[in-house]
């Protein structure tokens, strides 16, 4: 894949509609400047991938607008060399953002077809996540505790070992409810074991669903 300058100053002008809309996290809107987000996705999307726009990437999963992905990640408040778990690997494209950033990636997808195809993708762009297929709702209990966890679906309720997974004044942000549209939240966790809960409205993702799929 060929990142030229046509591409350079899209990302440019996506940039510009992202700060447009509230996102002012320097981190988030320089790993968009680095991310080739046309690498993720098939060549017959290549003239929109710049656009404020979701598109499919198989087994009925889509890549996230771009102004989610920047949403959701600012909302974590990353700082470099953080343990980030993320749920829903996808296309790769939020977990080379992420890792764009300098932290520490531990990412899981469910659909064996998409983390077959995201890997190769994300390590050619230098990055290096430990990626894992298997069950978002079960997180990853070896790299725990996480400083943030980020769900890139729509969950049906928040699974309690994402909640145990996470450190004390860590930051899980989870779209939840079932149906077309979730309400973005985000969970802080107290050093009494509770949440302190935040939500930031509607949006709208494919579903969490359990297990792997075949």
């Amino acid at each position: 894949m060929i990142d030229s300058y046509r591409h350079k100053g899209l990302r440019r002008q996506l940039i510009d509609e992202l700060k447009e809309k509230g996102i002012t996290d320097k981190a988030v809107l320089d790993a968009f400047d680095k991310v080739p987000r046309h690498f993720f996705l098939d060549s017959s999307f290549m003239n929109q991938a710049y656009t404020n726009q979701a598109f499919r990437i198989g087994a009925e999963q889509t890549i996230s607008h771009p102004f989610t992905v920047a949403f959701q990640t600012s909302l974590l408040e990353l700082q470099r060399g953080h343990k980030v778990l993320e749920i829903g690997t996808g296309s790769g494209f939020q977990t080379s953002i992420l890792c764009e950033i300098g932290v520490r990636v531990v990412s899981i997808e469910r659909q064996k077809e998409l983390f077959i195809n995201a890997k190769p993708k994300i390590f050619n762009l230098g990055y290096t996540p430990n990626l894992f297929f298997g069950d978002g709702f079960k997180g990853k209990a070896s790299y725990a505790p996480y400083d943030s966890i980020l769900v890139t679906c729509g969950a049906p309720f928040i699974p309690q070992d994402l909640k145990e997974q996470l450190k004390v004044g860590g930051k899980l942000v989870i779209p939840v409810g079932e149906g077309k549209m979730q309400i973005m939240t985000r969970l802080i966790k107290l050093e009494n074991g509770d949440f302190e809960t935040e939500t930031y409205g509607d949006f709208s993702f494919v579903p969490m669903l359990e297990k792997t799929a075949k």
